[in-house]
């Protein structure tokens, strides 16, 4: 008995500081790690998906834009790991990029396909296969500037001043009206041709992607999206449609899952977003989750053979937008595309027209409506959820029909059907400031009024 007493105690003693230490050792080496893979991704992303575009970045720009103002701890790491951008010897484009993290370990590398853009490899992961050839480089456009001294010019430019959010860093604003594009201004480094990680704009993008799918009668978001191991497994019950609106029931450890792991540590979408248990029945609960729109995009991946992603971004003239993926060949359609603010306008006004694109139907007559009604259960804030994208249902000033496709470090695509208007914001927002996109919209349709 007395026996059984001090091994029940023993079990809730203070671990030892030594069994401290070393988990801490274990946590630093492998934030070092992700810090690589965030690193060697960004550099091989924007250089090279700025140079299929027909534009330029420099390792210099990368490491003022996105590779600042990012989440801790990586924001001390990541400044002095030692990089190399390796270039093909034929053509002078991005091959892949190495970083270096630890002595005892290869470098993490990012590798860069042409067509496909840059997927990390894993961790310890070894050289990468040749890449594939590329067409030639487009020439660069030019911004079209609206007019000066009118109330618009003055509404864009604020969207670079303090006024929207203390420390927020916008690299790019674009309105469209009736189908036009009034205006767009850029910060210094950037253009039209200049692509940025779209971050949870991708979500939206992903939820157009399921809505084409629809349209040709791949599928239906009804449908179960084929997770779970089968009917005793209550998981087999969750829909695409409760996925698009973050309703699954599954599990997160963290709001959005911080899927790091699939986004800078070169794991695959199959090991990490597939197999998170069931808490809650599906379709009662939100729950924001990167996780739920990898899986929606796995429901459909197998239409993807015949209708890739960038054969629909083709169609649309999308053609500075690159969906990239994991070393496996998944999609990570919930954070990881890269593309243009005219791009994203062009998305926008494909929700204006409800789908129709050059007198062809793209989308499902009705989809704009199902992305932007909050049927399902909503979250705490200011802003409601539809499917895949955000609601301004109670914004002051603001109508409220307008939705929004949103993303980290402040992207941002706004559609306001009663007014025919787009608004994109671009930016690389540093981690805990907030560009205020409800005021910026506020702003711009009152400087658009007739």
């Amino acid at each position: 008995m007395i026996r059984h007493i001090l091994a029940a105690a023993a079990l809730l003693a203070p671990i030892p500081a030594l069994a401290q230490s070393q988990q801490e050792a274990l946590d630093a080496r492998y934030d070092r790690a992700l810090a690589a893979g965030y690193k060697a991704l960004f550099l091989c992303s924007a250089i090279a998906n700025a140079e299929r575009a027909g534009a330029e970045r420099t390792p210099e720009s990368v490491t003022e834009w996105e590779l600042a103002g990012i989440q801790a701890p990586l924001d001390t790491i990541v400044p002095d790991l030692p990089f190399e951008v390796v270039r093909g010897q034929g053509d002078g484009q991005v091959s892949h990029v190495r970083v270096a993290w630890a002595d005892d370990m290869p470098p993490r590398i990012a590798d860069h396909d042409s067509q496909r853009g840059c997927h990390l490899l894993p961790i310890g992961g070894g050289l990468p296969p040749i890449d594939t050839v590329r067409t030639a480089e487009p020439a660069p456009s030019a911004p079209l500037v609206a007019p000066p001294g009118t109330a618009l010019a003055r509404a864009m430019r604020a969207g670079f001043s303090p006024q929207y959010g203390e420390g927020t860093r916008t690299t790019a604003v674009l309105v469209r009206r009736d189908g036009e594009t009034l205006g767009e201004i850029y910060a210094d480094g950037f253009g039209p041709d200049v692509p940025q990680r779209t971050w949870s704009v991708a979500k939206s993008i992903a939820a157009t992607l399921v809505g084409a799918a629809v349209q040709r009668g791949d599928v239906d978001t009804a449908q179960p999206a084929g997770l779970g191991q089968g009917p005793a497994d209550a998981r087999s019950r969750i829909t695409i449609d409760h996925l698009l609106r973050m309703a699954s029931g599954r599990y997160s450890d963290t709001a959005g899952n911080r899927t790091d792991p699939v986004y800078f540590g070169g794991a695959s979408v199959d090991e990490r977003a597939a197999t998170w248990p069931l808490i809650h029945p599906p379709g009662t609960v939100y729950r924001y989750a990167n996780n739920d729109t990898l899986m929606a995009i796995k429901a459909i991946e197998g239409t993807f053979e015949q209708n890739p992603p960038e054969a629909f971004f083709a169609r649309l003239g999308m053609t500075d937008t690159v969906a990239e993926r994991d070393w496996q060949g998944n999609y990570i359609l919930s954070s990881q595309v890269w593309s243009t603010a005219r791009d994203l306008a062009t998305l926008g006004q494909l929700y204006l027209d409800d789908g129709m694109w050059n007198g062809e139907r793209v989308l499902p007559e009705g989809w704009a409506r199902y992305v932007s009604s909050p049927s399902g259960p909503q979250p705490d804030g200011p802003f409601g959820y539809g499917a895949g994208f955000w609601l301004f249902n109670d914004s002051d000033g603001v109508p409220p029909d307008t939705y929004a496709a949103m993303g980290n470090r402040g992207q941002f695509v706004v559609i306001v059907p009663s007014r025919d208007v787009v608004i994109v914001r671009r930016g690389e927002d540093p981690a805990g400031t907030r560009f205020d996109i409800a005021a910026f919209t506020r702003d711009v349709l009152a400087a658009t009024a007739d």
